[in-house]
C-alpha cells in the first residue's frame, strides 16, 4: 500500500487541526494575541506563527529539493491565523493531489511529527484562553462537523457541548449541565 492511501486520513487530521485552532481563537479578546503567562511560554500569536512554520516544514517534504521554511511574523493576530490557514490548505492540496513525499518522509511520520505537533499547539491555545480568563466552551469533538474542505476561519458551530446528556462531568469546580439533553 502506498502512503497516498493514507492521505485522506491526514487531510481529515488537518481539518481537525483547523477546527480546533479556530475554536481556540474564535471570539478571543483583543489582548489575547499577546497574552503571556510567563516562564518563556509563547504568546498565542507566536504559537500560531510556529504552527505555520511546522506545517510549512511539512510542505517542504513534497518538494524534491530540500528547502527551509520559516513563517514570517504578521502584523496582526488575524493575519497570522490567516497565514496558518493558507499553509494548512497548501499541505492539504498536496495530499489531495496524491503528491509524492521525499527525503524518507512517510504518512506515519508526517502525522507523528508536524501534524501532531501543531495539534498539540492548538490545545495550548485553548489552555491559554483559560489562563487569560476567557475559556472556550466545552465540546464533544466526536460529533463535531469537521470537513477537509474547511481549513480556514469558516467552521461549523459546535454540534454538541459536553457529553450526550448535555453534561460536563469533569468541569473545573465540579460537574455542570450545559444544555438540554437531546430527545431520545
Amino acid at each position: 500500500m502506498s502512503d497516498s492511501a493514507d492521505y485522506p486520513v491526514l487531510r481529515h487530521a488537518l481539518a481537525a487541526l483547523a477546527y480546533r485552532t479556530q475554536k481556540a481563537v474564535r471570539a478571543a479578546g483583543p489582548s489575547f494575541a499577546g497574552f503571556s503567562p510567563g516562564h518563556g511560554v509563547r504568546t498565542p500569536q507566536e504559537l500560531v506563527r510556529h504552527m505555520e512554520s511546522v506545517i510549512g516544514y511539512a510542505v517542504t517534504f513534497f518538494d524534491p529539493v530540500e528547502r527551509r521554511f520559516q513563517a514570517e511574523p504578521r502584523a496582526t493576530f488575524t493575519e497570522q491565523i490567516a497565514a496558518f490557514s493558507e499553509r494548512l490548505a497548501e499541505l492539504a492540496a498536496r495530499l489531495e493531489a496524491g503528491a509524492a513525499m521525499h527525503r524518507g518522509l512517510t504518512a506515519t511520520r508526517l502525522l507523528q511529527g508536524p501534524i501532531a505537533d501543531a495539534i498539540t499547539h492548538a490545545g495550548q491555545l485553548a489552555l491559554l484562553r483559560r489562563l487569560a480568563d476567557d475559556p472556550i466552551p466545552p465540546e464533544n469533538f466526536i460529533f463535531a462537523d469537521i470537513s477537509p474542505e474547511r481549513l480556514g476561519d469558516v467552521q461549523s458551530p459546535a454540534v454538541r457541548p459536553g457529553n450526550s446528556r448535555g453534561a460536563w462531568p469533569d468541569a473545573p469546580g465540579g460537574p455542570r449541565i450545559l444544555a438540554t439533553p437531546p430527545s431520545p
